[in-house]
C-alpha cells in the first residue's frame, strides 16, 4: 500500500512539473499571452494563498515561525532571487522550445558547483568536476544544433538557471543555523508574498495595460481564464509534490527522478508543439543529461 502511495506521489510530481511547463509554453507562445511577468505574478499569488492553506489549515507541514527581522531579511533575499529565476524561465519560454529550455535548465549542477566554490569555498572531488564537462559541452552542442535558437531567450534561460542555483546555495548559507532552517513548504509560504510585492509593480510598469488585456481575454474566451487559474494552481502543486516526494523518498531520489523528468518533458513537448529538432540538438541534450546523471552518482559517492 505504501509503495502504491509513493508511486502515486511520483506520478503527481511528474504530471505537475511537466504540466506547468507545457501550459506556460502554450500560454506565452502558442496562445499569444505575451506577459511572462504577469504570469509569474499569478503563480506567486496562487503559491501565497495555497501554501498558507496547506501549512496553517491542512497541516501538511508543521508551521515554522520567523524568529527575527534578520531571518525575514534573509528570506526576502531568497524570495527575490527565486522570483527572478521563475520570471527568467517564463520569459525564455516565449522564445525557445521546451526541449531546448530543458537542455539549458539541466546545467543547474554546473552553476551550483561554481557558486558553492565562490561563496563558501566548498570544493568537491575532482571526479565530480569532471562530470560537469559533458553537462556544459552538451548544451553548447545543443545550442549549435537548435533550429529555433534565440539569443535573448537563451540568455534569459541561462540567467534563470543560474538564479535557481544561486538560491539553492544561498539558502544553505543564510538559513544554516538550526533555529533558522525552514522546510520547503514554510519557505515558499514566506517567499511567495515577497515575490508578489516585487512582481506587481514590475508587471504594471513593464507590461503596460496587462490587467486590462487579461480581463478582455477572459471575457472573450472563458477557457483562457480556466487555463490561467489551472496553470497558477499547478505552479503551487509542483512545490507541494516536490516536498511530499522528498519526504516519502529522499532528496537523491528526487534528483534522479528530475533527470528523467527533463527527458520526458522534451519528448512530450516535441509531440505536442511539433517544434523541429535536429540530430545534433538531441545528441547535445543527451550528453547533458548523461553528465547530470554522472554528477549525481559522483556526489552520492562523496557523501
Amino acid at each position: 500500500m505504501r509503495s502504491l502511495f509513493t508511486i502515486g506521489l511520483i506520478a503527481a510530481w511528474y504530471s505537475s512539473n511537466i504540466g506547468v511547463l507545457l501550459l506556460n509554453k502554450f500560454l506565452l507562445s502558442n496562445y499569444g499571452f505575451k506577459y511572462p511577468i504577469f504570469l509569474t505574478l499569478c503563480h506567486m499569488l496562487a503559491c501565497s494563498l495555497l501554501s498558507y492553506i496547506a501549512v496553517e489549515w491542512l497541516k501538511i507541514a508543521p508551521l515554522q515561525r520567523v524568529r527575527s527581522r534578520l531571518q525575514m531579511l534573509k528570506i526576502s533575499a531568497l524570495g527575490i532571487i527565486f522570483c527572478l529565476s521563475v520570471v527568467g524561465g517564463n520569459i525564455s519560454l516565449r522564445y525557445l522550445p521546451v526541449s531546448f529550455n530543458q537542455a539549458v535548465g539541466a546545467t543547474t549542477p554546473f552553476f551550483t558547483a561554481v557558486f558553492a566554490v565562490v561563496m563558501t569555498g566548498k570544493r568537491e572531488g575532482w571526479v565530480t568536476y569532471v562530470t560537469l564537462i559533458p553537462v556544459v559541452t552538451g548544451v553548447i552542442i545543443a545550442s549549435g544544433g537548435e533550429p529555433l535558437f534565440h539569443l535573448f531567450g537563451f540568455i534569459m534561460c541561462i540567467g534563470a538557471t543560474a538564479a535557481r542555483a544561486l538560491k539553492s546555495v544561498l539558502q544553505g548559507i543564510l538559513l544554516s543555523s538550526e533555529g533558522e532552517k525552514l522546510n520547503s513548504m514554510n519557505l515558499l509560504m514566506y517567499m511567495a508574498p515577497i515575490a508578489v510585492i516585487v512582481l506587481f509593480p514590475a508587471a504594471i510598469y513593464m507590461e503596460q495595460d496587462v490587467t486590462g488585456i487579461t480581463v478582455a481575454l477572459a471575457r472573450d474566451d472563458w477557457k483562457f481564464l480556466l487555463y490561467l487559474l489551472f496553470n497558477s494552481a499547478l505552479a503551487y502543486f509542483v512545490n507541494l509534490a516536490n516536498f511530499l516526494v522528498t519526504k516519502h523518498t529522499s532528496p537523491l531520489t528526487l534528483q534522479v527522478l528530475g533527470n528523467a523528468k527533463g527527458a520526458v518533458a522534451v519528448v512530450i513537448s516535441i509531440l505536442i508543439f511539433k517544434n523541429p529538432v535536429s540530430v545534433t540538438g538531441m545528441l547535445g541534450y543527451s550528453l547533458t543529461v548523461a553528465g547530470v546523471v554522472l554528477y549525481t552518482e559522483a556526489k552520492k559517492r562523496n557523501m
